[in-house]
């Protein structure tokens, strides 16, 4: 069945939080832990495609104990921001990249495809209809979260035959409100994030839940972040628990570990990589090993390491823990590389600087 043109209704929602409510969230929104008043659905079936796309009152979804989703983890998601610009209007960072990355996600999970116009109708719709969400000042945003899972109520092991796609909305504070401060990274010795093919490149929960056990494990030895090594050889650098890895040269140039199918293809990742280069830095795309990471400090090979993903957007670390040593780029402290990097790209972002690549696009 072929999709159908995107149209979509809304439903307003009967009682919004007031104005006041809504400020006193805004003023302290944190991440991920309050929601607007609306969110958006839409289904898919065999027979029908996509339909009924809509704007309907954030609330619960009803559940069957047996919908596929609880029992195989048949789900995707995606993670992006609507920032508010100076003059008043609110822009969207490569929002298309996320509707293609999800489409990627879809079929390595066996889940139809999302149409991009339709992915760009489901965030423009509701970035439109809860506007007054947005935050703005600092880096404040309104981070939107589509998810697509399997919602046939049905035990069999073979893909869903109904498919429910969402899109929920949260107004996000600053990641570092006093300043952008370096982390520590732990280095998983027992556990691998994904394998060779696995579902590493695709944005599921799977992966996701699969480091919160090392992740802890991080957070016990003192560190905000888990480093993972591959599956195979446990030698290769992959990413983080949920950022991408680059490591600055002393001669100027920057390293990101290259996409094997088993590291997330970030959005944020290849931003960077031509950031880097518009800023007059050689980029290359290799292996990196985990001895190069350790003794590339020691000898001071390599000058700064940091790490990027949506939330944080470029997060500096400062250093590389395991069970009896540690690796220190530098001095410790975020380097003059990664500062200028996340300033160009925050800069951007924000509307304070061109687009020379065209990435941003208004959506109110």
């Amino acid at each position: 069945m072929t999709t159908p043109p995107y149209e979509s209704r809304r439903d307003p929602h009967p009682a919004p939080r007031t104005p006041s409510e809504r400020e006193a969230i805004l003023a302290e929104p944190g991440f991920g832990v309050h929601f607007t008043d609306h969110m958006f659905l839409a289904e898919w079936t065999p027979d029908s495609g996509w339909r009924d796309a809509r704007v309907v009152p954030y609330g619960p979804l009803s559940i069957d104990p047996a919908t596929a989703v609880l029992h195989y983890a048949q789900e995707i998601f995606e993670g992006l921001k609507a920032y508010s610009h100076a003059d008043g209007s609110v822009w969207l960072f490569r929002p298309e990249e996320n509707a293609a990355r999800l489409r990627r996600s879809a079929h390595r999970l066996a889940l139809p495809e999302l149409p991009d116009e339709w992915f760009l109708g489901s965030i423009r719709d509701l970035v439109t209809a809860d506007r007054a969400w947005v935050p703005h000042g600092g880096e404040t945003s309104l981070y939107l979260r589509p998810f697509m899972f399997a919602s046939e109520v049905f035990l069999g092991v073979r893909p869903s035959k109904h498919v429910t796609y969402s899109v929920i909305a949260s107004p996000a504070g600053a990641y570092f409100p006093g300043g952008v401060r370096p982390v520590s990274i732990w280095l998983s010795s027992d556990y691998s994030r994904a394998a060779s093919g696995g579902t590493g490149a695709a944005k599921c929960g799977g992966n996701y839940a699969a480091s919160l056990l090392p992740q802890q494990e991080a957070i016990d030895n003192g560190c905000a972040q888990v480093a993972f090594l591959d599956a195979e050889k446990h030698r290769w650098v992959e990413e983080l628990g949920g950022m991408n890895l680059y490591f600055v040269q002393s001669d100027g140039s920057i390293v990101t570990p290259e996409l094997t199918g088993s590291i997330l293809e970030g959005i944020t990742r290849d931003s960077i990589l031509q950031i880097a280069r518009d800023l007059g830095h050689e980029v290359v795309e290799r292996r990196v090993s985990i001895d190069e990471w350790r003794d590339g400090t020691a000898d001071g090979t390599i000058t700064e390491v940091f790490a990027c993903g949506t939330a944080a957007v470029v997060t500096p670390v400062g250093a590389l823990k395991w069970d009896g040593g540690q690796a220190v780029a530098g001095d410790g402290e975020a380097g003059k590389v990664t500062m200028d990097v996340r300033s160009a790209l925050v800069d951007l972002q924000y509307g304070r600087a061109d687009d020379p690549h065209g990435w941003m696009r208004q959506v109110v």
